[in-house]
């Protein structure tokens, strides 16, 4: 069955200055797989390779996580991201949408412990799974809203009056 044309094919990024995490989102749009982490230290090909996805595969929105002080205020490392998302949206030509990422990492390395994963095997994964953490809750929340717009109520008490 093909997947509803609603469905949007996403892929978030974790931009590191080292390594940039990568999550793409499954044909239906309800799960974030992480990929393996591209090279953050030269822009022009990391840049290069994010378009190609879009070629590749049918990539119609990024999501940039955009690592906001703990305050909420945009700091030095906000800017960075605010920079390559300009880049990357006229390079690209697809909608760049900026996602607060705090805290993203943690719970990414948390996770990677829960399934046994050392600190130091998880290195080269922590960022892709970082991405997918920021594109899974992206996704679930889209999810969300479309449940609640659908004039359904699964909600606790449906088969009340069933007894008449």
């Amino acid at each position: 069955m093909p997947p509803p044309a609603s469905v949007v094919r996403v892929a978030a990024i974790d931009l590191g200055k080292a390594r940039v995490g990568i999550a793409v989102s499954d044909d239906l749009g309800l799960l974030a797989h992480p990929r393996p982490f591209l090279d953050g230290k030269n822009r022009k090909p990391l840049v290069a390779a994010l378009v190609a996805m879009v070629r590749d595969e049918g990539i119609q929105k990024f999501l940039l996580g955009l690592p906001l002080e703990m305050t909420g205020e945009e700091g030095p490392a906000a800017r960075r991201i605010l920079s390559f998302a300009q880049e990357l949206a006229n390079a690209s030509g697809v909608e760049i949408e900026l996602v607060d990422e705090r805290l993203t990492t943690v719970e990414a390395a948390q996770q990677l412990r829960a399934s046994g994963i050392s600190a130091r095997e998880g290195k080269g994964l922590v960022d892709g799974v970082s991405a997918a953490v920021i594109l899974q809750s992206w996704l679930d929340a889209r999810r969300d809203r479309a449940d609640d717009d659908d004039g359904e109520d699964y909600g606790a008490g449906d088969d009340e009056g069933d007894d008449a």
